[in-house]
C-alpha cells in the first residue's frame, strides 16, 4: 500500500474562544477521492485550509510528502494583483508545468484568459480559480464549493475533467450529485471530530443516520444508568448512614459525562407561512417574447401554471433564466405576448444574490424589518429569538451585522424571511448555493408539502430530481421548452444534458494529438447507430421484474416499521429495518431511472 501524501492526526484548532475542532484527521492516499462533509459551521473548510497549509492549527500532527504537490480552490478566490486572468492561471503553474493547459482549460471554462481579473462576476472568478489549480494536474486537489455559480453545462464539464485526472481530490460541495458521481470514502467532520467511510457519498447518509441512532440509544442508556446511581444515592445511603465515596464518585462522574457530551447540531425547523389557497390557474403566458438588442432571450414561449406545480428553471450563465421568471410573475413586462396571473395569487421569492438583505443590518433587524422583536410566521406572533433558532442562529447572533455572516448564513437569513411572508406561489432564485446537505433536505420536505405553487430556478440536479413535476430548458436562441419530470427526467427526453452536444471542443492531451471531446449524456449510446446493444435489451427485459421484488421487499419491510413498538423493543433491529428500506428505496429509484431512459431510448431508435 503506497504511503499517504497528506495526512492530518488530532487536529484542534480553537476560534473565537470556542473550540472548532477537537481531534480531527484526514488521510489521503494517492488517486483517492475524499468527499468532506458537515453542517455549514462545523468546520469542513477550516479543516481543508489546515490541510492546505493557510491556516495554523492550535495542535495536531500535519504531514506532507516533500515532493508532492497541493493545489487548494478556496470559496472565494482572490485574484488581486494580475492583470489579466491568463497571468492568474499561470502563476499557478510549478516549474515543471506545461502552460498549454491554461488557454485549454479557460477555454472549457468560457474564459479567453485577457480578461480584467478586476470586473470578473463571481462566476467568472470561480472558474478562473479552478483553471489555476486544474491546470498543473496536482497531486492533491482541495477543492471548497467548486461547483458555486457554475452552471449546469460547467458542473458536468467539470465532474469529466476531474474524473479524467489522477490527481487525489478532496472535496467539499452541497452538490449532491456531484459528490456522487466523484467520491470513494467519505469523511464525516462533526461536533469537531472526524468519522470515516470508505464508501462513496451515495452510502453516506444512511450510515449517518445509524451512527446518530446508536448515539441517542447510548444517551438514553446513560440517563437511565444516572437515575439507578441517583435512587441509591437516596435510599441507599440514608439505610447505610455511611457514604461510600466510590459510589458518589461514580455518580460524579456520570453526571459529568452526560452533561459534557456533545449533541449533534440541530436541524434547521422550516415552516412556510400559507396565505389563502390561490385559483387553479396560477399563471398562464402566451406567446411571450423578450430581447435585449439583437440578442432574443425569450421567443414565442406558452405556458400554463396551475395550482400545485413545482416547476423547474434550468439553463447555461446568462441564458435568461431570471427574465424568464420576472415575466412569468408580472415583474417585467414582454416585449410580445401575454401575460395572465390567476386569482388571489400572492407572491414570496428568494433573489439569487441575496440582494434584498441590508449588509449593515443586524440579523434581528433583518428578520423582524427593525423596531420589534416578533416576526409573524402563519398568522402567529413569534419572537425572532425562537424563529431565529429554527434556523440555527444563536441568540447571541441576534446584533450581528448581516456582513459578517457566513454565505450559508445569509443563505439561511434570506430563507427565513422569505417563507415569513404569507404565500400562495414562491420563486426561488438558486436557493441551494451555500446551503448545508441537511439544511436542504428539509428544504425539499417543505417544497413537497407546500400547498401552492413553487418556481425554482437551480444547478442543482438532485434538488431539481427531488421536487420539481416539470422542468423548462433554454435551448438556445432564446428558445425555451418544458418537459415533464425531474432533471433525469429531462435528460432521458431530450436525450442529453444542458447546453451538452451543442459543440465538441478539443482536448489537448499531453504528448498526443488534439482530438474531440466525448460529450456527456444521461443515455448510454448504443452500440451500433439504429440498434441497442444486448446488454441494454437484457437490462430493459429484466428491470420490471427487479422493481417489483424491490417494491415486494419495502412493503414487507414497512410493515415491519409501522410495529410502533419495534423501536422501544429492539432499537438495533429498528435501525437496521430502517437502513435496508432506505436501500431498497434508493435502489428501485435507480432502477427506475435506469428502465425510464433505455424505454425512451428504444422508442426513439424504434420511431
Amino acid at each position: 500500500m503506497a504511503p499517504p501524501l497528506l495526512f492530518l492526526q488530532d487536529i484542534h484548532l480553537t476560534l473565537g474562544g470556542k473550540p472548532l475542532l477537537e481531534g480531527a484527521d484526514i488521510t489521503v492516499a494517492p488517486g483517492e477521492r475524499l468527499a468532506l462533509v458537515g453542517r455549514n459551521g462545523s468546520g469542513k473548510s477550516t479543516l481543508l485550509r489546515i490541510a492546505a497549509g493557510e491556516l495554523e492549527k492550535d495542535s495536531g500532527t500535519r504531514f506532507f510528502q516533500p515532493d508532492a504537490t497541493v493545489r487548494y480552490l478556496p470559496q472565494e478566490p482572490d485574484l488581486a494583483g494580475f492583470d489579466t486572468v491568463l497571468a492568474y492561471v499561470e502563476a499557478g503553474l510549478g516549474p515543471n508545468d506545461e502552460d498549454y493547459r491554461c488557454r485549454y482549460l479557460l477555454e472549457q471554462l468560457g474564459l479567453t484568459g485577457e480578461e480584467n481579473p478586476a470586473r470578473l462576476s463571481g462566476g467568472e472568478q470561480r472558474r478562473a480559480a479552478l483553471a489555476r489549480v486544474l491546470a498543473p494536474e496536482p497531486d492533491i486537489l482541495l477543492l471548497d464549493e467548486p461547483t458555486n455559480h457554475l452552471d449546469l453545462p460547467a458542473i458536468e464539464w467539470l465532474e469529466q475533467e476531474l474524473n479524467s485526472l489522477r490527481s487525489a481530490l478532496v472535496l467539499i460541495s452541497h452538490d449532491r450529485r456531484f459528490l456522487q458521481t466523484l467520491s470513494r470514502a467519505t469523511v464525516w467532520l462533526d461536533r469537531g471530530k472526524t468519522r470515516r467511510l470508505d464508501r462513496g457519498f451515495g452510502q453516506f447518509e444512511a450510515w449517518r443516520d445509524q451512527v446518530l441512532e446508536e448515539e441517542e440509544l447510548n444517551r438514553h442508556k446513560l440517563a437511565r444508568q444516572i437515575v439507578n446511581e441517583e435512587h441509591w444515592v437516596r435510599y441507599g445511603v440514608s439505610a447505610r448512614r455511611k457514604r461510600n465515596m466510590g459510589r458518589m464518585a461514580r455518580l460524579q462522574d456520570l453526571r459529568a459525562e452526560y452533561r459534557d457530551a456533545r449533541r449533534a447540531v440541530g436541524d434547521v425547523k422550516m415552516a412556510v407561512s400559507e396565505a389563502r389557497l390561490s385559483g387553479k390557474l396560477v399563471i398562464e403566458a402566451e406567446r411571450i417574447s423578450k430581447s435585449y438588442g439583437d440578442r432574443a432571450i425569450v421567443r414565442d414561449f406558452s405556458i400554463r401554471v396551475l395550482r400545485g406545480d413545482r416547476i423547474g428553471i434550468v439553463g447555461q450563465n446568462g441564458a435568461g433564466k431570471t427574465t424568464l421568471i420576472n415575466m412569468l410573475t408580472g415583474q417585467l413586462a414582454p416585449d410580445e405576448g401575454e401575460v395572465r396571473i390567476g386569482a388571489n395569487v400572492e407572491l414570496a421569492s428568494l433573489d439569487q444574490r441575496r440582494m434584498t438583505l441590508d449588509p449593515q443590518s443586524t440579523l434581528k433587524d433583518a428578520l423582524t424589518g427593525g423596531g420589534s422583536d416578533f416576526v409573524e410566521v402563519n398568522g402567529e406572533r413569534k419572537h425572532v429569538i425562537g424563529y431565529m433558532k429554527d434556523f440555527l442562529f444563536t441568540p447571541e447572533q441576534a446584533r450581528t451585522p448581516v456582513s459578517r455572516l457566513s454565505g450559508g448564513e445569509r443563505g439561511r437569513l434570506t430563507l427565513a424571511r422569505a417563507l415569513a411572508l404569507p404565500s400562495n406561489l414562491i420563486v426561488l432564485d438558486e436557493p441551494t448555493n451555500d446551503l448545508d446537505l441537511e439544511t436542504l433536505d428539509l428544504l425539499q420536505e417543505m417544497l413537497t408539502d407546500y400547498p401552492g405553487t413553487v418556481i425554482v430556478v437551480s444547478h442543482d440536479r438532485d434538488f431539481l430530481d427531488r421536487v420539481s413535476t416539470s422542468v423548462i430548458v433554454s435551448e438556445g436562441d432564446g428558445k425555451w421548452q418544458e418537459y415533464a419530470g425531474g432533471y433525469s427526467d429531462m435528460v432521458a427526453q431530450r436525450g442529453q444534458g444542458v447546453g451538452s452536444g451543442t459543440s465538441r471542443k478539443m482536448i489537448p492531451q499531453k504528448g498526443e494529438e488534439m482530438r474531440p471531446a466525448p460529450v456527456l449524456s444521461a443515455v448510454a449510446s448504443p452500440a451500433k447507430k439504429g440498434r441497442m446493444s444486448f446488454k441494454q435489451k437484457h437490462a430493459l427485459e429484466t428491470l420490471p421484474a427487479r422493481m417489483a421484488d424491490l417494491q415486494a421487499q419495502m412493503a414487507k419491510l414497512q410493515k415491519r416499521l409501522d410495529d410502533s413498538e419495534l423501536y422501544s423493543k429492539d432499537p438495533a433491529t429498528f435501525a437496521r429495518v430502517s437502513a435496508a428500506f432506505a436501500q431498497a428505496e434508493k435502489e428501485l429509484a435507480t432502477a427506475e431511472e435506469q428502465w425510464l431512459e433505455l424505454e425512451v431510448l428504444r422508442e426513439e431508435l424504434e420511431g
